[in-house]
């Protein structure tokens, strides 16, 4: 790569910084964001601090634990203690049936980090290729909702592991193919195997939403935005969302088509229905719209 292209990519990239950067700090479930602030491509290497003493032993269920109680009602918080308390006490069957209750209770009121370390207990407990792959699309859930940089890589960690753990279970497992793969991509391990991963799984089932989603963040990270639109059209024409909307707008607008990019920002604040968010686009649609 000469030295002008390099320079052309970092003018644009800077151009998605701009966009994008409102994901960061915006409570907006589902938008995916991407996983370096500076939102250049994912190193080629395993994250910084990833699997560390220092970083893992933060990500523990009692810190996780009292960390989202804080957050919660106290009501549904005193009912979540009365039933770890009985998690502790227990053994065997019965502990990991705790587990069970446990993870599903974090999930019902959205703390997600929790959630995933009892499933994780679970698919210990109870190793299949079903337990693992919950555990690590539940690990990868936090890792994309979270704000924290020193949790983020530990939940990436886990999520590679996990959906590793699946497929020594099933190889033939697609949707752990997927996870495994998003994890490489966005930054445990060669960003292009991860890549090369997500297209065999795309190859097999095109209409994959996960695969899609992500080869097109991944197209948009590395300023290859005609690549990105079909991706997200795809996603688009399977299950609808926000954030593929949005980073549909984001392509377009990179490539000039800012009639189209002004009607997909509009269908991301639509779908979304966030006041924070509509403010947002209301400002890009009217520098979109005097451009014109």
């Amino acid at each position: 790569m000469n030295s002008n292209i390099r320079s052309k990519q970092t003018i644009v990239i800077g151009a998605i910084v701009l966009l994008v950067a409102f994901l960061f700090t915006r409570d907006i479930k589902g938008l995916v964001k991407p996983t370096e602030e500076n939102g250049k491509m994912p190193s080629s290497g395993p994250m910084a601090g990833a699997g560390s003493p220092s970083t893992t032993s933060v990500l523990n269920l009692e810190t996780s634990s009292t960390a989202a109680k804080n957050v919660i009602n106290k009501n549904l918080a005193t009912d979540i203690t009365a039933l770890e308390n009985s998690y502790k006490g227990a053994n065997g069957a019965e502990k990991i049936e705790l587990a069970k209750q446990l993870a599903q209770k974090w999930d019902d009121v959205e703390q997600i980090t929790p959630s995933a370390l009892y499933l994780e207990i679970v698919a210990e407990g109870e190793p299949s290729s079903k337990s693992w792959l919950a555990a690590g699309n539940q690990f990868i859930k936090a890792f994309e909702s979270t704000q924290d940089s020193i949790a983020q890589p530990v939940l990436l960690q886990k999520a590679n592991l996990s959906y590793k753990n699946a497929l020594e279970k099933d190889s033939t497992n697609i949707e752990a193919k997927t996870g495994l793969g998003v994890t490489i991509v966005n930054g445990l391990g060669a960003p292009m195997q991860g890549i090369a991963m997500l297209l065999e799984v795309v190859a097999k089932e095109p209409k994959n939403v996960k695969a899609n989603m992500n080869l097109g963040l991944f197209s948009i990270k590395s300023g290859q935005f005609d690549k990105a639109i079909p991706r997200f059209n795809t996603v688009i024409a399977v299950a609808p969302t926000p954030e593929a909307y949005f980073y549909l707008g984001t392509a377009l607008e990179n490539l000039g088509r800012n009639k189209e990019a002004v009607n997909a920002y509009l269908s991301s604040k639509k779908l979304a229905a966030n006041s924070t968010l509509s403010s947002f686009i209301d400002k890009k649609v009217a520098e979109l719209k005097n451009k014109n």
